[in-house]
């Protein structure tokens, strides 16, 4: 057994390379949410007694090694609570710590103390009070309903000595819960905590893939939440739709104020979208713009796309120029851009894939009885002319059929060939 397996307290069955990660024996959470990246680790540094710890899910604190033991990343501790003690997992130390603390604008005089490591007694007792969190949650939902109260308990949280219970809840109003506090003390022998969480916090607990396909932001790295509003999407040029602009949690996505203040800044250096533009032909009214390309496109009607016209943002602003001295040139479009031949598009449809009748079948067309016979017999008779052969009849009308016909054509060429001679006297 090596050092690193020696150092995971009262783990069974886990190996040097999962331990402190994803270690199912110790019931500690994968690093996965809110991962932590020390870049002042290879920088030297005064000591720092400060250590950030993980909880369930998102929920970290920071406490002080007073007695300074030799604590790395992924170790499982027993820190101080109120009452009793938490177990909890070690994320962070060394002196990002203290810039981290500053942030949250926490007292260092406030802060609570790491015990010691978490012993095998501790975790046993830890992974008992983590298997009736579930259970705790179902029926807490179930007392809420029984007394009426427009709540929506979403998690439920116990202590790692399983002395107290953190009931995460989401409610539109204000809740009167101090029955609800009465209950739940009463059925699970526990103190009750009670705390109220909003829809984004609900998705950073429980987590997620979003649209983008990675991990969602407010369960892998955000730990403050900031409002978003629907001008962060116009200023983008994004189309206000709610189920795009919507995230897991039912609000508009965290990520539209991302870059909306790059936005902002570009949009500082082009032409307002109200001013028009007079050419010696028409008025142009703004359309689009291209933010990346500073390209700006025009048309001539104000309420939808006719001849659309695009320039760069250095011509709109030569022609707003111009038609602020009383000019109008004959064109939008300056001379190097008339000049310059047209690029043909990047994408070629050479299998008409974009054709909208692609998966429609063919409709075959009716022949009718009708006419159908009819163009087949003549088909018939002109292949008889030229090639001197007959359609097939039936064998028991072929003879008379066929005795008739070559009697009737004889005597037509003989009267034919005959001409007047071969008439019979009157």
């Amino acid at each position: 057994m090596t050092g690193k397996e020696k150092d995971c307290d009262g783990c069974s069955g886990c190996s040097a390379a999962a331990c402190g990660r994803s270690c199912s024996g110790c019931g500690s959470e994968p690093r996965g949410k809110l991962t932590d990246y020390d870049w002042l680790a290879d920088i030297p540094a005064g000591e720092c007694d400060l250590v950030e710890v993980q909880f369930k899910n998102t929920r970290k604190g920071i406490y002080r090694n007073s007695t300074h033991l030799p604590l790395e990343p992924g170790d499982m501790v027993a820190v101080e609570a109120t009452p009793g003690h938490d177990i909890g997992q070690v994320t962070l130390i060394g002196p990002l710590v203290r810039l981290r603390l500053r942030r949250r604008a926490k007292n260092e005089g406030e802060i609570k103390r790491v015990f010691r490591k978490a012993k095998a007694a501790d975790l046993e007792k830890y992974r008992e009070a983590r298997a009736r969190e579930h259970e705790t949650m179902i029926r807490a939902r179930r007392i809420a309903e029984d007394l009426g109260l427009n709540m929506k308990i979403g998690d439920v949280e116990f202590q790692g000595d399983g002395n107290k219970a953190i009931f995460y809840y989401i409610a539109d109003e204000r809740v009167d819960f101090r029955q609800l506090i009465k209950v739940l003390a009463e059925k699970f022998k526990v103190r009750i905590e009670m705390k109220q969480i909003g829809a984004r916090q609900e998705a950073g607990r429980i987590g997620g893939i979003g649209p983008c396909g990675r991990p969602l932001c407010c369960s892998s790295w955000m730990t403050n939440f900031v409002s978003v509003a629907t001008g962060a999407a116009r200023y983008q040029d994004i189309s206000l739709n709610p189920q795009k602009l919507a995230g897991q949690c039912a609000k508009l996505k965290c990520c539209l104020n991302f870059e909306v203040d790059a936005y902002v800044e570009a949009v500082k250096s082009l032409p307002s979208k109200e001013i028009r533009l007079e050419t010696a032909d028409a008025t142009y009214f703004h359309f689009k713009t291209d933010i990346f390309k500073r390209q700006i496109t025009y048309s001539t009607d104000k309420r939808m796309a006719v001849n659309l016209v695009t320039i760069d943002a250095d011509r709109a602003f030569e022609v707003i120029a111009l038609n602020k001295a009383g000019e109008k040139p004959l064109t939008l479009e300056s001379a190097e851009q008339q000049s310059r031949p047209k690029e043909a598009p990047a994408y070629g449809d050479l299998l008409g894939q974009d054709d909208l009748t692609r998966f429609d079948k063919a409709k075959k067309k009716k022949r009718r009885n009708g006419g159908g016979s009819k163009r087949g017999a003549a088909s018939n008779a002109g292949a008889n002319a030229e090639g001197g052969e007959q359609p097939e009849a039936p064998r028991g009308e072929h003879k008379k059929r066929g005795g008739r016909n070559s009697r009737g054509a004889r005597n037509r060429g003989a009267r034919g060939e005959g001409g007047a001679d071969n008439k019979p006297k009157q």
